[in-house]
């Protein structure tokens, strides 16, 4: 019996998508009611039907492909070891959207969305002098407990807790981190702040979201996540740590069960974004878990595309990419899929469209 597999068409880039915008951090979608009008005379052109009408529900989680980390000019550039990993990666993800338009239902990009005064950020946190620490820091529950560090008084007000009870949770938070094994407190560049420039997602992957969403009849809402002042959002399922020093639940820090509920109702997830190290990572991670939690046999179903991603690459500090490299592995021997945005579809394994 034959296993050839059926050929699945492809549609051609549509004329107003330049793939040179995956290098501009300044392109956005200027016009919206004029893409609607392209995205509405192409489904006519190629007689794509709805997402209702789709034989497979096949989702796209796109993480974080936000213009910080997209750009040598965003303030956490996802370079990866090549220097051009997120626009590399922005290329080739808009132009396999494109090519399969039709066979895919929905596209939810998740946008880490932040605020001054976080647990991740200089501003939480003040040296013995007064001053702040610098961002790529990292605190350990020890560094506060010797009093190398104290929390900022501005941060203690601001939601609500005297500064030795921020201070009890700021100790309580890293030893919760550190108790996983997966990271330490990092202090970050100030990154995807909320209504900043660099917050929004990168035009050319906002681009086809919103083509998508007009030729499909898809809803594409995006998913926020990073705003909560007491805890990590890698993510975008749950966030890194859900209780205070106390025992009680850190207020709003609960996993996203709407987006969960959307991923296991569909026959096909495709994943990818920024950066494979973190946010990438830890989805994919906290994914897997709630697979294993409800049904082990659905892990088959995701794919995780490996070339529309990059790692964290900090110039003269941290390179991330093995981090990276070595998650990836163990998705792959969990039983997901890891392939490329180039190769056929029909060829990914156990595909079923």
């Amino acid at each position: 019996m034959s296993t050839k597999k059926t050929k699945v068409a492809q549609l051609p880039l549509p004329k107003h998508y330049d793939p040179q915008n995956a290098t501009n951090a300044d392109y956005s979608v200027r016009d919206i009611t004029l893409l609607q009008t392209c995205a509405e005379a192409w489904r006519k052109t190629h007689k794509i039907h709805p997402v209702n009408d789709d034989a497979k529900n096949v989702q796209m989680l796109i993480i974080d492909d936000q213009v910080d980390f997209s750009f040598p000019t965003g303030s956490l550039y996802v370079a990866g070891r090549s220097g051009t990993g997120a626009m590399d990666a922005h290329q080739r993800l808009v132009e396999f959207l494109y090519r399969y338009l039709d066979l895919i239902s929905g596209i939810t990009c998740t946008m880490d969305t932040h605020l001054p005064y976080q647990i991740f950020y200089p501003s939480a946190h003040l040296l013995p002098d007064g001053s702040h620490p610098q961002p790529n820091t990292v605190i350990s529950a020890k560094d506060y407990r010797d009093g190398k560090y104290e929390p900022n008084p501005a941060m203690a007000a601001q939601i609500g807790l005297s500064v030795l009870d921020l201070r009890r949770q700021f100790i309580h938070y890293c030893e919760q981190l550190e108790k996983t094994g997966k990271y330490m407190l990092y202090l970050w560049p100030y990154h995807c702040m909320l209504g900043s420039p660099g917050h929004r997602l990168a035009g050319v992957v906002d681009e086809v979201r919103l083509f998508h969403s007009f030729a499909r009849g898809a809803a594409n809402i995006p998913a926020i996540k990073g705003g909560n002042p007491l805890t990590e959002h890698y993510s975008i399922f749950s966030p890194e740590v859900t209780t205070l020093w106390d025992g009680r639940p850190i207020p709003q820090a609960q996993k996203n069960e709407r987006l969960i509920k959307t991923l296991f109702e569909a026959d096909v997830v495709i994943m990818a974004g920024l950066a494979s190290s973190h946010c990438v990572k830890e989805s994919i991670a906290d994914f897997l878990k709630e697979i294993k939690a409800q049904d082990e046999s659905l892990v088959k179903k995701v794919y995780i595309l490996e070339d529309c991603t990059a790692a964290v690459v900090i110039p003269s500090g941290p390179d991330f990419t093995d981090d990276a490299n070595k998650a990836l592995k163990e998705f792959e021997n969990a039983g997901m899929h890891v392939v490329r945005s180039t190769d056929l579809i029909e060829s990914w394994p156990e595909i079923r469209l």
